[in-house]
């Protein structure tokens, strides 16, 4: 096993690509049939030749004068994320994290689908949370034989994290979305996604103190 990271050309513009996504179905909803970058990059404040490098990773051109298509962006977005289908999933850890991850419905919006959650907690066990059942731990390995699905969402407690990324690639789990602060170490084969909300807040409260900071000195914009 080793940690070794998979490099993504375009990053940035890949993370932001959701959030396109979001505002033009929201335009769609509104009946509006074509987008400009300068709409696009005031939205999401960034500068306009930015978000036509993002849109290029769609392949999708935009006309003079009358902008994108709202409906052909949709599309090529969705087909270069690859969420033009579905694509379902198993959640472990049926705690607070899991609990919100399996609510939040702009997960569902863009395909994901969770089949089924696993816990430890026989209070959780047999029961539904927002309408995704719960099962014990140990049916994982079985469902996962049945059902072919190999990218869990992980949101066990750290010190539990690597043991259970090791029983899951064990079980045949290609893709894991890890929720917690632990580094796992996977086969070169497997995939994963470290969502540190720790970095997050890092970089906002040292916005934060600059911000204060600014203002105390008066070069506040």
């Amino acid at each position: 096993m080793n940690s070794r990271a998979f490099k993504v050309d375009k990053l940035p513009s890949i993370k932001r690509l959701p959030a396109y996504l979001h505002l033009l179905h929201n335009l769609a909803s509104d009946g509006e049939e074509y987008v400009s970058s300068n709409y696009l990059a005031e939205k999401m404040q960034l500068q306009p030749i930015l978000v036509r490098k993002d849109l290029e990773l769609t392949r999708v051109s935009g006309t003079p004068r009358i902008g994108y298509c709202i409906s052909d962006l949709i599309k090529g977005i969705k087909d270069f994320l690859g969420w033009d289908e579905s694509v379902d999933a198993f959640l472990v850890g049926a705690g607070c994290a899991g609990s919100f991850i399996l609510g939040n419905r702009d997960l569902m919006g863009v395909g994901l689908k969770i089949l089924a959650a696993f816990d430890k907690d026989p209070r959780k066990i047999g029961r539904k949370i927002h309408g995704v059942p719960v099962f014990d731990w140990p049916r994982l390995r079985e469902l996962v034989s049945r059902t072919r699905v190999d990218i869990v969402i992980l949101c066990v407690p750290p010190d539990e994290a690597q043991k259970v990324s090791d029983k899951l690639v064990a079980y045949g789990i290609k893709g894991i979305w890890n929720f917690t602060p632990t580094n796992l170490v996977v086969p070169e084969d497997v995939v994963v996604q470290k969502e540190d909300l720790a970095s997050g807040l890092a970089v906002l409260s040292v916005k934060l103190n600059q911000s204060h900071s600014a203002l105390k000195e008066g070069t506040f914009p």
